[in-house]
């Protein structure tokens, strides 16, 4: 997958309805060999920077997931830790430079939000810049594969 396909694909994951950071995970799914339904689940606490507390925007949360999947590991290792924190770490900034911010309610210019998520209208879509940070992310993440293989 090209990082231009991963930023159509994202962006077409949020506008169907899941939460940035189900919109940015679920676009590596397969490429990581787990089921999208899987990530979906398992990503949808982290929506709306966290249950919708406006903290780390999910779109960077949902970076953190696939990056858990691709690099992590299961042993109590502090090498593996340190590596994948490092990379974390440079993936938040990208992120933070592209945008100003990895924090939902900065980003977004609101302090703290309702735990029951707006209907998706145009004029949420006029209003937010989710669709355009999920692409972002999903963009950054590949460029990251591609630079790993």
């Amino acid at each position: 997958m090209t990082s231009e396909q991963a930023k159509e694909q994202a962006i077409k994951n949020f506008k169907s309805g899941m939460n940035c950071a189900q919109a940015v995970s679920t676009v590596f799914a397969e490429s990581l060999g787990v089921e999208k339904s899987f990530i979906q689940k398992i990503a949808q606490p982290f929506g709306g920077g966290m249950c919708r507390m406006r903290e780390v925007c999910g779109c960077v949360s949902g970076m953190m997931l696939v990056l858990g999947l691709y690099k992590g590991s299961d042993e109590d290792s502090k090498e593996a830790k340190d590596e994948v924190y490092a990379i974390g770490q440079k993936l938040a900034k990208e992120f933070e430079d592209a945008n100003g911010s990895i924090v939902c309610g900065e980003l977004l210019g609101i302090k703290k939000g309702s735990p029951v998520s707006e209907a998706r209208t145009k004029e949420y879509y006029k209003k937010r810049p989710c669709t355009e940070l999920c692409g972002i992310a999903a963009e950054i993440f590949q460029k990251y594969l591609d630079s790993a293989e």
